[in-house]
């Protein structure tokens, strides 16, 4: 079977929003519905469990059944970083999951999830146990010098790619690699995320499709995008 992990655990304060960002409302929907109804219509997915921010549950258990999100099974409290939020997801499937299960982590802000991109994700962590969403660079990059305003060097752009949620990866591997990241304190702090914690761990990882639309909702242009390819759509 395959299961979701949505994170849903941010705050709305690079939005000027005096909520979670994940629950502001475009066009009279959260965001985190645009993203859970991605979900739910994928015939792929097969159960939904959300990370929320405390004080949140019962909202988006309401705003699933107003939208009919059968597949949302559990909502879940977040910790204080990211990591601890997904640590605390993949922990609680210790005993609903079996080993060979896929599980996809997703930023419950990236509502634009494209039904090819999570499909290749799935296919991918199912033939090589770990999956994560990725475009090419279209802009050279640079490495910046010591006096953090010029540069000597740059880093080839077909050498790099840009990866993003969502991510799936076979829950033995999951389950098994944030036990030992959180034993070690090893790729745990900062910005870290699931997939920079299993390269730190040793762990090869595989690309899987990903798409420009995408996006990540950290502040209001993002939320000014993500409002032009809904017209766009709608059209």
């Amino acid at each position: 079977m395959n299961y979701a992990i949505i994170i849903a655990g941010g705050s709305g304060h690079r939005m000027g929003q005096d909520i979670p960002k994940q629950f502001i409302n475009v066009n009279n929907k959260p965001i985190l519905l645009y993203t859970l109804e991605s979900f739910e219509k994928h015939e792929k997915i097969d159960a939904i469990l959300v990370v929320c921010i405390d004080g949140w549950h019962e909202a988006v258990w309401a705003y699933a059944r107003q939208a009919g999100i059968t597949k949302l099974k559990w909502v879940i409290s977040g910790g204080e970083t990211g990591q601890e939020s997904i640590r605390n997801g993949v922990f609680f499937l210790e005993d609903k999951v079996n080993s060979n299960d896929i599980v996809v982590i997703h930023d419950g802000i990236r509502p634009l999830v494209d039904e090819e991109v999570l499909s290749d994700v799935i296919e991918v962590a199912k033939k090589y146990g770990n999956a994560v969403t990725s475009m090419p660079f279209k802009e050279q990059m640079f490495v910046v010098s010591e006096d953090n305003c010029s540069s000597k060097k740059y880093v080839p752009r077909e050498t790099l790619r840009r990866v993003s949620t969502p991510q799936a990866y076979k829950y033995e591997l999951l389950d098994s690699k944030y036990h030992e990241a959180f034993e070690k304190k090893i790729g745990i702090y900062g910005s870290s995320y699931t997939n920079t914690m299993m390269v730190d761990l040793g762990v090869t990882l595989h690309f899987a499709k990903g798409s420009e639309k995408n996006i990540k909702l950290t502040n209001k242009d993002d939320l000014d995008l993500f409002k032009a390819y809904l017209k766009a759509d709608n059209k």
